[in-house]
């Protein structure tokens, strides 16, 4: 793939000083644009050889371009913080908004060719990532981002002489560090592992922009021009390519399906769940506070019909907990900053550190319920919904997070009466709406919806858990007994860590070994 990037293009600069004014105000006039539209955020990535201009590169887009709406999100070795949530999480949580343009300086790709160059990873592992990659991909354009990605490209011969010209001029010298020349030692193994990345990952929805190094002028022009006209056609055709997707048909021949399975007379008598509940809170904190615990998290999710119950199992399983060690996430209508942002973002933001619990009070299943139901999104945006649903669960837990997931259902009946037991006691009021009410004349809309979820993402990471919900008492302790036995199946494949133990950091030698 590197190949047409060896030509030797060069840009005179009589050439060069004609151009750039009229690209810089036609870049200034898209970025407006772009703005003020707010339905479109570009995600730029910048990578390549060491000495290639990936920097110079991004100073000139700031000199160009409009600061005020740009940003550049530089990725080195990941920090204490980052370690400890899963690898892509700090990316999420740079992605620009609508209207916005994000350079990325070091990426997703950045650790898989470091950890395959390095022998941490397999072949299969660097395609299982490469895989991983392109879907990620595949939903940031399927959520309406423009995603540009630049490979800058060097010879082994055009990158010694490039370093050794920093070296030598004064004002450059500084950028050259020993680290540099040691990583020239493995251009060859960066030139395979990098070039089939590259390969593997030059989708249509996101292909890669090979650009020669040598010349900046011409680097610069390249990438301006790239940029400009990418922009400029996604503007003008603002309707977001989505990838087919498979319709769901559902045929429940017989009647019997996921819920109505369930036996919603289940009951646990008042004595029984208060000595239930004692003990499986107990076994709860005992639990949280295990050693193993400290190199884990978990994600509870709870979702379920209106009036369903699960405030009063969060809050019993708060109470069981350190407030130190968890928190609980409700989740409503998204706002104005999360609609700027991919519909799993306002979730991937909230993933717990090691040795803490995030409970989410209604998750990211809206968009294939309410949303699906409601007509909040199109049918094509739920529909492949499961799948980065799959993607994101598959992803927390591979990085060790605990995944928990809970459906409360009640009857159509039980839910009347509570309801109604609502509007009648004063401190209940607020939780009872008039969108409440209305939901319950769609019961069969949503019904449908719930057994496509439950078939389509309880998984072997993140299995389903349904829970009878009609006697409060007999859901609850089925809760808390299902986290307690989850947590701990986990904790016993593990084996016990000191976490004091821990590798201690080796200062790099950044100057050059003369």
């Amino acid at each position: 793939m590197f190949e047409s990037a060896e030509i030797g293009h060069k840009i005179d600069k009589a050439t060069y000083r004609e151009a750039v004014p009229g690209l810089r105000a036609a870049l200034l006039e898209a970025q407006v644009d772009l703005y003020e539209n707010k339905k479109i955020p570009v995600v730029v990535l910048v990578s390549g050889q060491d000495g290639a201009g990936k920097g110079e590169t991004i100073n000139v887009l700031y000199e160009w371009m409009d600061p005020r709406f740009l940003s550049t999100l530089a990725f080195a070795e990941p920090t204490d913080e980052e370690q400890e949530r899963p690898a892509m999480w700090r990316y999420w949580r740079s992605l620009p908004p609508k209207g916005r343009v994000g350079i990325f300086a070091g990426s997703w790709y950045s650790d898989p060719i470091r950890e395959r160059i390095q022998g941490e990873i397999s072949q299969k592992e660097l395609d299982a990532r490469a895989e991983q990659i392109n879907r990620f991909e595949a939903m940031l354009v399927n959520e309406g981002a423009l995603v540009l990605k630049f490979w800058f490209h060097l010879t082994k011969e055009g990158q010694e002489k490039r370093l050794h010209a920093l070296e030598r001029d004064p004002l450059t010298a500084w950028r050259v560090t020993q680290w540099n020349w040691d990583r020239l030692k493995t251009y060859d193994q960066l030139q395979d592992v990098a070039g089939h990345l590259l390969r593997i990952t030059n989708t249509a929805w996101a292909p890669w922009v090979v650009v020669e190094g040598t010349d900046d002028r011409y680097r610069s022009l390249t990438v301006g021009k790239v940029l400009l006209a990418a922009m400029r056609d996604r503007l003008n055709n603002t309707q977001r390519q989505q990838t087919p997707v498979a319709p769901v048909v559902r045929v429940d021949t017989d009647g019997r399906n996921v819920l109505s399975e369930l036996d919603l007379n289940l009951t646990l008598d008042e004595k029984s769940y208060k000595t239930e509940l004692a003990q499986w809170q107990g076994r709860l904190a005992e639990l949280a506070r295990d050693p193993r615990f400290k190199g884990r998290s978990m994600v509870c999710a709870f979702e379920g019909a209106d009036a369903a119950g699960k405030g009063g199992a969060i809050r019993r399983i708060g109470a069981a907990l350190d407030a130190r060690q968890y928190q609980v996430i409700p989740v409503a209508a998204p706002t104005e900053e999360e609609r700027a942002q991919p519909h799993l973002w306002r979730f991937w933001r909230h993933l717990p550190r090691k040795g803490h619990i995030a409970i989410f009070d209604r998750t990211w299943y809206g968009r294939v319920l309410v949303e699906r139901v409601e007509g909040f999104c199109s049918e094509a945006d739920w529909l492949r919904g499961y799948t980065e649903i799959n993607d994101f669960e598959h992803e927390v837990a591979d990085s060790g997070v605990i995944v928990v997931k809970f459906w409360l259902q009640i009857s159509q009946a039980e839910q009347l009466r509570r309801f109604k037991e609502r509007e009648k006691i004063e401190f209940k009021r607020f939780k009872i709406t008039q969108e409440d009410w209305r939901n319950r004349e769609k019961w069969t809309a949503y019904q449908q919806a719930i057994c496509d979820m439950v078939e389509r993402t309880s998984t072997g990471d993140a299995p389903w858990t349904m829970v009878e919900a009609n006697d409060k008492n007999y859901a609850r302790v089925k809760i808390l007994r299902t986290l307690c036995e989850r947590l701990q199946a986990e904790l016993d494949s593990m084996p016990v860590v000191d976490p004091s133990d821990k590798p201690k950091k080796v200062k790099k030698d950044t100057k050059r070994k003369k």
